[in-house]
């Protein structure tokens, strides 16, 4: 029998907490969504940090650990510990890049830029299988719906736009006009239905992935946690950084993800995604769809 490595330890404790998040306090489910959603700085803070973070007491994390069957916070963190040893080799100086962020001022532009690059390294990092996941359930359903609303749109709109270059079908879940409990009146079990939210979560957002379930769709979940309301009812979850220093949650890290997430189904579609996009294409070209420039091959 193979020995468990750090890897299967912390999915393990992934999956543990998922399990029991409903049954949690909210003290406590602070303070496990904080453990989802930031390993790496589970792995290199002090518990009073992470606490403070997590907007919960100190005293809480070690109740949480204890209730998730472990001794103390130490050992708890000792599996965030592991995981961060037995990653790529940059996890190192990813480790070190976040605990040396504390306390430093920066100029406006440049603490935006920073904060991306941030986010598009974590969600880069925690979606390999989660991405695959979802491209296997996309290109096996017999069709494809898309739903993200309010700030989420327009990472609903990038992944319906780009996919349907490939596949017409793709339907965009709209609700224009108020008409949205009809349009998912058209879900058919067996199809797929991608929702994106972030917190606040957007009560439609949630209302499409109910309707979907009970519809018998599968559902893939593109939120900002494992444990958002969305990725607890999904057959496959993407988990997308949106910290930003401003008022307003990041989608660039989101547009990312539903970029790479078509780059795999066009890789997997083969000659056929060659073929529908250069159709799609020439279609648009005659149409008039884009300004000819001198740029234009004639």
């Amino acid at each position: 029998m193979q020995a468990a490595t750090p890897h299967d330890s912390y999915a393990a404790l992934m999956d543990l907490i998922k399990a029991r998040h409903a049954q949690l306090s909210p003290q406590f489910q602070a303070g496990a969504r904080y453990l989802v959603d930031h390993p790496d700085e589970v792995a290199v803070s002090s518990m009073r940090s992470i606490a403070a973070r997590a907007q919960v007491q100190s005293a809480a994390l070690v109740r949480l650990a204890q209730q998730l069957g472990f001794a103390g916070w130490p050992e708890l963190k000792a599996i965030f510990v592991e995981r961060l040893r037995a990653g790529p080799s940059d996890y190192a100086a990813k480790a070190g890049a976040l605990a040396g962020k504390e306390g430093k001022e920066r100029d406006l532009v440049i603490e935006v830029f920073t904060v991306q690059q941030r986010n598009l390294a974590a969600t880069e990092s925690a979606n390999h299988g989660a991405l695959d996941a979802a491209a296997n359930l996309l290109q096996a359903a017999p069709r494809v719906h898309v739903a993200g609303f309010r700030a989420a749109h327009p990472i609903a709109y990038t992944l319906h736009y780009l996919y349907r270059l490939l596949r017409p079908s793709v339907q965009l879940l709209s609700g224009q006009g108020g008409t949205l409990e009809m349009d998912l009146r058209a879900l058919q079990a067996g199809e797929a239905v991608v929702v994106v939210s972030f917190a606040p979560y957007s009560s439609e957002a949630l209302l499409v992935a109910q309707a979907a379930r009970l519809a018998g769709c599968q559902v893939v979940a593109i939120s900002d946690s494992a444990i958002s309301p969305l990725a607890l009812q999904a057959d496959a979850s993407i988990v997308i950084a949106v910290d930003s220093p401003s008022f307003f949650p990041s989608i660039v890290a989101g547009v990312a993800a539903v970029e790479s997430l078509v780059e795999l189904l066009v890789a997997r579609a083969g000659p056929d995604a060659v073929h529908a996009i250069g159709a799609a294409e020439k279609q648009l070209r005659a149409l008039g769809a884009y300004a000819k420039t001198s740029n234009d091959v004639n």
